[in-house]
């Protein structure tokens, strides 16, 4: 449901200029997907929230898997993470969508970045363009 969600997203250039990712928690995961930069927003094609597609096959093993942000079982929006580094304990409550295939150096720099308590980069990190 998430790429079917994302697709037409991606091709009406809802993330065009999208104004940042949300968090950055060095040596775990960097998390966007709201293009409305406030943590809140952002809605799939389903509505507000769509149910998880876990499937047990798939595991956070490293640097680059691209999972569903959530705040409890079944309540996935427009929010995702990429994972900076193996994050097991995450397996089975994040349903996994993707893996970067190209460009994980860019990932890694965007580990490095910055951020303020709240874990929020202190300057933008934007998206220019995305394409599927």
């Amino acid at each position: 449901n998430f790429i079917g969600s994302m697709l037409p997203s991606f091709k009406l250039s809802y993330y065009n200029e999208y104004k940042s990712y949300l968090r950055i928690i060095a040596g775990f995961m960097v998390q966007g997907g709201d293009p409305t930069g406030t943590g809140r927003g952002g809605k799939s094609i389903y509505g507000e929230t769509f149910d998880d597609e876990i499937h047990p096959g798939l595991k956070h093993t490293g640097a680059g898997i691209i999972s569903m942000a959530n705040s409890g079982p079944n309540t996935n929006g427009s929010q995702f993470f990429i994972t900076l580094a193996p994050t097991q304990h995450l397996d089975g409550k994040h349903a996994i969508f993707g893996r970067v295939s190209n460009g994980i150096g860019i990932l890694n720099r965007m580990g490095k970045i910055q951020t303020d308590e709240n874990d929020r980069p202190t300057e933008p990190i934007r998206i220019l363009e995305a394409n599927i």
